[in-house]
């Protein structure tokens, strides 16, 4: 990753803390952006510590002008961006009586919207050798979605841009993947201070019997992805979950 450029959006907290954390721990240049300019601040100084190169952007990925911005700043602060890994979602929850149009439009917008805006933002500095990984989720692919349908939706949407991506722009040189990650969350820590008995039975869910890490297991799973290693993998959804998942 020695001097390549990365965007990675959500990147405040979560999964987006980890996989920044990964990337610039191989010597990506990251670009850190989210809605909250402390949490983003954190993040930055955990990989100036580390060493690494990191800048921020405050925005939010509903608003195409912030995509812009973001890609603009990215290639003013580093010439290029080589590396895109769109993770930011707002989550819509609820049963499918219950939700209102704010809450699944939210959803929309920041996740399959957002990702779709970025990449296309993105692809002129991707072609030649460029790679994007788009986070997608086991709720999307679970038989029982109960109260998540809004959520499991947009998170299938986004792996139906990431699979048309990867075959249209497979001959500029770009691989695009999907990764469907099961990781501790600012939300699975809460959950295990107010409810330890539910938290234990989410952790067993996994056969390997533990959540996963951000960032040395979801990280470093798209600093693979992203990486030589992997230049013949592109359209593949990859579940990073301790075996919860199946795809068949």
């Amino acid at each position: 990753m020695q001097g390549k450029a990365a965007i990675v959006t959500g990147a405040g907290q979560g999964v987006g803390r980890g996989v920044a954390l990964a990337l610039a721990e191989e010597g990506a240049r990251v670009m850190l952006l989210g809605r909250t300019a402390a949490k983003l601040d954190a993040v930055r100084a955990e990989i100036e510590e580390r060493g690494g190169e990191a800048t921020t952007f405050a925005g939010d990925v509903k608003d195409l002008a912030d995509i812009e911005g973001c890609v603009a700043a990215t290639v003013e602060r580093f010439s290029t961006v080589d590396i895109l890994v769109n993770n930011a979602q707002e989550v819509p929850l609820g049963y499918l009586l219950e939700l209102d149009d704010d809450a699944v439009n939210a959803g929309w917008e920041s996740g399959p919207l957002a990702t779709w805006r970025f990449m296309r933002a993105c692809h002129p500095h991707l072609c030649g050798g460029g790679a994007v990984v788009n986070m997608a989720s086991r709720a999307g692919v679970r038989p029982d979605p109960i109260r998540r349908g809004a959520y499991a939706a947009a998170k299938e949407a986004i792996r139906a841009f990431t699979r048309a991506a990867a075959m249209e722009w497979g001959p500029d040189g770009i691989r695009v993947n999907a990764v469907l990650p099961y990781a501790m969350s600012p939300a699975l820590e809460q959950l295990a201070r107010d409810n330890p008995a539910e938290y234990e039975a989410r952790r067993n869910e996994s056969p390997l019997g533990r959540i996963g890490d951000s960032e040395a297991d979801i990280g470093r799973t798209v600093v693979f992805l992203v990486g030589p290693d992997a230049s013949y993998i592109t359209g593949a959804s990859i579940p990073v979950d301790g075996g919860t998942t199946f795809l068949g």
